[in-house]
C-alpha cells in the first residue's frame, strides 16, 4: 500500500503523530545540549576549583550521565514501550526531561547549600541522561510504525532533523542571551533561562504527545516475551548483533564529524574558535536540512542500499576527508569538506531508527532498537572524542582516522546482513 491509499483523515492523523513524536525528540536533545553550552557559565557556581571532592563529583556526573545512563534508559524505556505502549513511554520520557531541566533551573548554588548543590546537579543530569537514553528507541519505534507506507524513509528522517535541530536551537538560545545579557549576568542568573525554556517546551511537547494514538496492539503488549531481555536474545540475537555492528560505526562517524569536529578544526587545523563555530553551525544546519532528502532516497533505492552506500563511502573517504581538514585554512573549504562527510553520514542518520525498527517484531521492537543503539552509542560514539584526543596526545592522530575507517568497513559488512525487504514492518499498517 502506498500513501495514496490512505484517507485524508488517516494521512493527517499520521502526520500529526510524526510531529508530536518528533517535537518531543527536539525538546529532549535541546535540554541535553543546553547543559553543555551553558556549563561555562554555571560551572563556577557548582564546582569551586579549590574543592577537589566537588571536582571529582563533577567528573563522575558527566561520566554517569553520558555513558552509564543511556543504556539503562534504553533498557527501561524499551521495556516500558513494549509492555505498556509507545505513547506511555514517550510521555514519561519527556516528562522526566522536563523535571531534570526545571530542577537545574531552580538549583541553589554551592555558596548557598555547599556540596548538596553539585550532588543535586548530578542527580538532575542522571535523570536527563536516563530520559535521553530512552527517547531514541521509543521515538524510532513509534515513528517507524506510524509513518506512511511508501514514505517511511522520508517521515522517519525527522527523528534526526529534530535531534540536530535541538542542538542548533540550544546554540541559538545561548547566542541570543549573550547578546542581551552581560557576562556577569549570565554567570549570576542568565544561565538558568535556557533550562526554563527547555522545561516549558517539554510541557508543550507532553500535551502534544498526550493526543497521540497508540501503535502497539494489546496482543503484542501482553505477549509473555514483550519487552524482556530473554525474549530479545532468544529469538532475535542475530538482529541485535547486526544493529550493534552498523550502529557502532554510525555513532562513531556521526560524533567525529559533529561534536568532535569543532575541536579538531581548532586544535589540529589551527582555525580560530569563532570561525570553527561558524563553520559547524552552517554544516549542522545543512546536515539537518539534508535528512528528509536522504530519507526519500531510501524510499526509492531501498534501506539496504542506502546503508551499503554509507558503509562503502565512509570506508573510502574518511581518511582523505580528515587528512584534507587537517591542513585546511579556509573556513569555506572546511565547510565544504565537512558537508561532504555529513552527506555520507546522512545515508545512515536519515533512516537509522527505521532500519533498526524493521529488524524486530513489535513485542521487543522498542527494547531491541533502544538497547542496541544505547550500548553502541555509549561505547563508540560517546568515546570518539576521548579516543581522538588521546591518540593526538600520543602523536598518533592519523591512527584515529584509520580506526574510524575500520569501523565503517565493519558497518558495511553488517549492512550486507540486512534483509532486502523489511522483515516485520510490512504488516503493521
Amino acid at each position: 500500500m502506498t500513501s495514496a491509499y490512505y484517507t485524508g483523515e488517516e494521512r493527517s492523523k499520521r502526520i500529526f503523530a510524526i510531529v508530536g513524536a518528533s517535537s518531543g525528540n527536539l525538546v529532549e536533545w535541546f535540554d541535553f545540549y543546553v547543559y553543555a553550552f551553558c556549563a561555562i557559565y554555571f560551572a563556577p557556581a557548582f564546582f569551586p576549583s579549590d574543592d577537589p571532592t566537588v571536582q571529582l563529583l563533577n567528573t563522575a556526573g558527566v561520566f554517569a550521565a553520558g555513558f552509564l545512563m543511556r543504556p539503562i534508559g534504553g533498557w527501561i524505556f524499551g521495556r516500558l514501550a513494549d509492555r505498556h505502549g509507545r505513547k506511555n513511554s514517550l510521555m514519561i520520557s519527556v516528562l522526566m526531561m522536563c523535571f531534570g531541566s526545571l530542577m537545574i533551573a531552580c538549583l541553589p548554588t554551592y555558596a548557598s547549600i555547599g556540596t548538596w548543590a553539585p550532588a543535586l546537579l548530578l542527580l538532575a543530569r542522571l535523570i536527563q541522561g536516563l530520559s535521553v537514553g530512552g527517547e531514541y528507541g521509543t521515538t524510532a519505534t513509534y515513528m517507524s510504525e506510524v509513518a506512511l507506507r511508501g514514505q517511511r524513509g522520508f517521515f522517519a528522517s525527522f527523528q534526526y532533523v529534530t535531534l540536530i535541530g535541538g542542538q542548533l536551537l540550544a546554540v541559538l538560545v545561548v547566542v541570543i542571551l549573550q547578546q542581551l545579557l552581560t557576562e556577569e549576568e549570565l554567570r549570576d542568573w542568565g544561565w538558568r533561562i535556557p533550562f526554563v525554556v527547555g522545561a516549558i517546551a517539554a510541557l508543550i511537547s507532553l500535551m502534544l504527545r498526550r493526543s497521540l494514538h497508540e501503535t502497539s496492539s494489546a496482543e503484542t503488549r501482553q505477549d509473555k516475551d514483550a519487552g524482556t531481555i530473554k525474549g530479545l536474545f532468544r529469538d532475535h540475537a542475530a538482529a541485535f548483533i547486526t544493529v550493534l555492528g552498523y550502529t557502532a560505526g554510525g555513532s562513531l562517524i556521526f560524533y567525529t564529524f559533529t561534536t568532535y569536529m569543532q575541536k579538531y578544526l581548532v586544535n589540529t587545523a589551527g582555525m580560530t574558535a569563532k570561525n570553527a563555530s561558524y563553520v559547524m553551525t552552517g554544516a549542522l544546519f545543512l546536515f539537518m536540512v539534508l535528512q528528509p532528502f536522504f530519507g526519500m532516497l531510501s524510499d526509492r533505492i531501498g534501506r539496504r542500499n542506502s546503508m551499503m552506500l554509507f558503509g562503502a563511502l565512509g570506508t573510502l573517504f574518511t581518511v582523505p576527508l580528515l587528512m584534507a581538514l587537517k591542513t585546511v585554512s579556509s573556513p569555506f573549504m572546511a565547510f565544504v569538506l565537512i558537508s561532504l562527510a555529513l552527506c555520507i553520514v546522512s545515508f545512515y542518520t536519515s533512516i537509522s531508527g527505521l532500519v533498526k525498527a524493521e529488524m524486530f517484531p513489535p513485542q521487543v521492537r522498542a527494547l531491541g532498537v533502544g538497547l542496541a543503539y544505547a550500548v553502541a552509542n555509549a561505547a563508540f560514539g560517546g568515546s570518539a572524542e576521548y579516543v581522538a584526543l588521546g591518540l593526538k596526545t600520543l602523536g598518533m592522530e592519523n591512527t584515529f582516522y584509520w580506526y574510524v575507517t575500520a569501523m565503517m568497513a565493519i558497518a558495511f559488512l553488517f549492512s550486507l546482513r540486512l534483509p532486502k525487504q523489511a522483515a516485520y514492518l510490512h504488516h503493521d499498517d
